[in-house]
């Protein structure tokens, strides 16, 4: 015989499953709330880079994020919508992050406009070609969205170089025109009878100041050439053209020394001391292909150099190694076939890095993927013999102030070396991984050392080997 459940023990049963049943319910529904909510990106930095090549804006989260853009003229805008957020204290940084002297933003605004798409419009000065691309984690960074503002026609450089003579004072160019009077007539006697020049050759640039650990250079090493009426800026086919690369910069900071000290910061006071210095010599123009503290890809660093039609292209870093006794400077030229040493290709894969970490917009530059394969396959035997001749005098000069990690010039296929038409060397100046030469590095009376000795570096290779006249053209 079959007992009936007591009707007090199916009625709880009954009520537990209908509570269970609509709990199930519940979680269903608040499921795709929950996930939207877990699904929003936080934003983990805002950085703004101005320079007058180009701005760039870099909005890094630890998702990815997805934006719309678009222009608006008079007046000129660029409006960036991105999915996925919602207003926050990082996001308002950035209107406090443009400075007044920004070449390309006069102003930003951020404000929430759906519920789940914030919305960035900065107020542009002047025309721009916006670039807006996302890139993957690497390094130190998390996922990144860039808005890069490029001007609508790139300024020619050539013009630039030109006219850097209006830009001393007009009472130093009186001061050394004065001087050159003197000296001019008698210097021009003296160069007609010792060393007639070449036709087609340019006048060689002056040695430098040596260091004062360093000998002077023999006199006739490398004459001065006859400085150029004041005012009257020299003809663009007699200048020589030299063009420095200071490493890194922007997103990407290079090696990090024990007590902090930044690659790319140290090789930029470098180089804009050493462009001081050549330009001493009023027929000496110096192209940087960044001046400030910005990002520029590889190829670009080569195509600048290329535009200029420069005579040298000199690529300033400082080194870095996993252990701290690494130690000493390095010269490093392009290699046709293998790297010359394991260091000297790890070097070589780490600098090419470079364009990962600094960020570049893989869409823009596939359309140049081939071009630069083509300028490897260029690179003559004949560029890489010269860059080791210039290499050669670099390293020396260099071994006159410090100790030198390699007493050979180096061989390696570093991308930022690929100009097939100029001697192009890359100076590893020292490491910075090292505490001694980090020290050394930031210090400006050693920076200066470094300025005499690559100068001279230059100077002496000039006196071997004289440029030859380029038709060069500009808009002036």
């Amino acid at each position: 015989m079959r007992m009936k459940p007591a009707p007090r023990h199916a009625a709880r049963t009954a009520l537990l499953t209908r509570r269970s049943s609509l709990g199930a319910l519940a979680l269903l529904l608040k499921a795709p709330t929950s996930l939207a909510a877990g699904s929003e990106a936080s934003i983990v930095a805002v950085r703004v880079w101005p320079a007058a090549d180009y701005t760039r804006v870099t909005i890094e989260s630890d998702r990815p994020l997805v934006a719309r853009h678009f222009t608006v003229n008079a007046p000129e805008r660029l409006v960036i919508d991105i999915d996925g957020l919602t207003l926050n204290p990082d996001l308002r940084e950035l209107i406090g992050k443009v400075k007044a002297d920004d070449p390309y933003i006069g102003g930003v605004r951020v404000g929430q406009n759906t519920p789940t798409v914030v919305r960035i419009v900065l107020d542009l000065k002047q025309p721009a070609a916006p670039q807006v691309f996302t890139l993957a984690p690497i390094a130190a960074y998390k996922h990144r969205l860039v808005l890069d503002l490029h001007p609508v026609v790139e300024a020619d450089p050539l013009v630039a170089l030109v006219q850097e003579q209006d830009k001393a004072p007009a009472a130093a160019r009186r001061a050394e025109a004065a001087a050159s009077a003197v000296n001019d007539a008698l210097e021009d006697l003296i160069l007609k009878i010792e060393r007639p020049a070449a036709p087609s050759a340019k006048p060689l640039p002056p040695a430098p100041a040596p260091a004062a650990s360093a000998p002077a250079a023999p006199a006739s090493a490398a004459p001065r050439p006859p400085a150029p009426p004041a005012g009257k800026p020299p003809a663009v086919d007699s200048l020589i053209v030299i063009a420095l690369d200071p490493g890194h910069g922007g997103e990407d900071p290079g090696a990090v020394g024990p007590s902090g000290l930044k690659e790319k910061d140290v090789v930029l006071a470098v180089g804009l001391k050493l462009r001081e210095r050549l330009q001493t010599n009023p027929n000496i123009r110096v192209l940087m292909t960044r001046d400030a503290d910005f990002f520029v890809p590889l190829q670009d660093r080569v195509r600048k150099a290329r535009r200029v039609q420069a005579d040298l292209f000199v690529s300033i870093h400082a080194d870095a190694f996993f252990t701290p006794q690494a130690r000493g400077a390095s010269v490093f030229v392009l290699s046709d076939g293998a790297a010359s040493s394991a260091a000297a290709r790890w070097m070589a894969n780490r600098e090419n890095a470079a364009d990962m970490v600094g960020g570049v917009n893989v869409g823009a530059a596939t359309k140049d993927a081939n071009v630069l394969r083509a300028l490897l396959d260029m690179s003559t035997t004949a560029q890489i013999k010269d860059s080791l001749k210039l290499g050669g005098e670099v390293l020396s000069q260099i071994g006159k102030i410090g100790k030198l990690h390699k007493v050979k010039v180096e061989q390696a296929g570093f991308a930022v070396l690929k100009a097939p038409d100029i001697p192009s060397i890359l100076v590893e100046t020292a490491f910075i991984s090292n505490p001694e030469e980090e020290k050394k590095l930031r210090d400006p009376a050693y920076q200066d050392q470094l300025v005499d000795a690559l100068a001279s570096g230059i100077a002496k290779y000039f006196a071997k080997n004289p440029p030859m006249v380029r038709k060069r053209s500009t808009s002036l």
